[in-house]
């Protein structure tokens, strides 16, 4: 990985490190979306789909889905593509680095709540670049940098995003049946979405007792579908007790998350999980995330239709793109406070004895 060596930038505080074994997970929510990769038109099926989907949100704020209708082949030639990238020496992979100002690309030192990740990572954005998100600075420059001597590279991928957004709208459809709103509730926010992949990189670890894959967090944007080898070492955190417990790789399945976005949109109903990727000795190991997102001006608040007197908004409103720009911005260095939270936009009115 370019000489990446331990050293104290990767030492998580010891309240945070990962124990040598972690749990493996009981009744994490296994959904069949067969009904839908088929067409299917029944509405009971759909409806039941929905309740499980609603179900799995509010109780874990994640869940596996299987026959979800990408393709196998389109998979596989993205994680030979992911493969093929990180195997190359690190003088290539820097041809195509990341900047403050171009946040697309390579990239091998991210921070996670003020600590480095144990990866690396490459980002892309699947469609045509979004317009430019203006900062305090200057403007964040959405432009994909594709390594030029890597055939296939970019079809992999491009082939790989048009398939797992499908499958995103998919289920924004039927987390809007499950809280009873119309079903393309939430499609007009995605019309200039900012959804990007990564491509992550966890390469073996010579102290996974000190360093993680990634840190502690919650997902900022509204649903992650994640696709991860069988290695595992994805880990969440336990609604019911708090313990960290890992999420057993299911094959061909993705692993999808609530992010942020959708527990505000959502009054609270649902709860996006916190999670954190282990690193081990032996093995490297590769996940892609597609970060589903809507476009840069859209105002994340309550849905209307789930607020009233007996349930009143619970987060002031809050503007997408300067949120996650901001959130960007600290991938890149250690701040001296801690990184913009959905929490600073809570109500007053909501405390603990209330959350769902």
């Amino acid at each position: 990985m370019g000489g990446l060596s331990m050293d104290q930038a990767f030492v998580q505080a010891p309240e945070h490190r990962s124990k040598a074994a972690v749990v493996e997970a009981d009744g994490i929510p296994v959904i069949d979306l067969s009904p839908l990769a088929a067409g299917d038109d029944d509405e009971s099926a759909v409806d039941a789909l929905a309740a499980e989907v609603g179900r799995a949100s509010r109780d874990w704020g994640f869940f596996v889905v299987v026959r979800h209708g990408v393709p196998a082949e389109v998979v596989a030639r993205a994680v030979e593509a992911q493969r093929a990238f990180f195997a190359m020496p690190a003088e290539r992979k820097a041809t195509v680095r990341r900047s403050e100002e171009s946040p697309l690309g390579y990239y091998e030192s991210e921070h996670t709540k003020n600590v480095r990740d144990w990866k690396e990572v490459f980002d892309l954005v699947p469609r045509d670049p979004p317009p430019p998100t203006a900062v305090a600075d200057g403007e964040l420059v959405f432009e994909n940098k594709w390594p030029e001597d890597l055939p296939g590279f970019r079809e992999a991928l491009e082939e790989y995003s048009r398939a797992v957004e499908e499958l995103a709208f998919k289920l924004l459809e039927l987390i809007a049946r499950s809280l009873g709103l119309r079903p393309d509730r939430f499609h007009g926010f995605f019309d200039e979405q900012t959804t990007f992949i990564r491509l992550n990189h966890y390469p073996p670890c010579p102290s996974p007792d000190l360093a993680l894959g990634v840190g502690r967090h919650k997902d900022a944007g509204a649903l992650t579908v994640l696709y991860q080898d069988d290695v595992g070492g994805l880990d969440v955190r336990r609604r019911s007790d708090g313990e960290w417990v890992r999420v057993r790789p299911v094959p061909d399945s993705f692993i999808i998350n609530v992010g942020d976005i959708i527990q505000v949109w959502s009054n609270d109903r649902y709860e996006s999980a916190e999670h954190r990727v282990s690193v081990n000795v032996e093995k490297e190991r590769f996940s892609i995330p597609y970060f589903f997102n809507p476009a840069s001006h859209t105002i994340v608040e309550p849905a209307e239709e789930l607020v009233s007197d007996e349930s009143p908004s619970r987060y002031n409103a809050y503007n997408w793109g300067d949120f996650f720009s901001t959130r960007k911005n600290s991938n890149f260095k250690k701040l001296d406070v801690e990184n913009v939270q959905i929490a600073h936009f809570r109500k007053s009115l909501v405390t603990d004895d209330i959350n769902r």
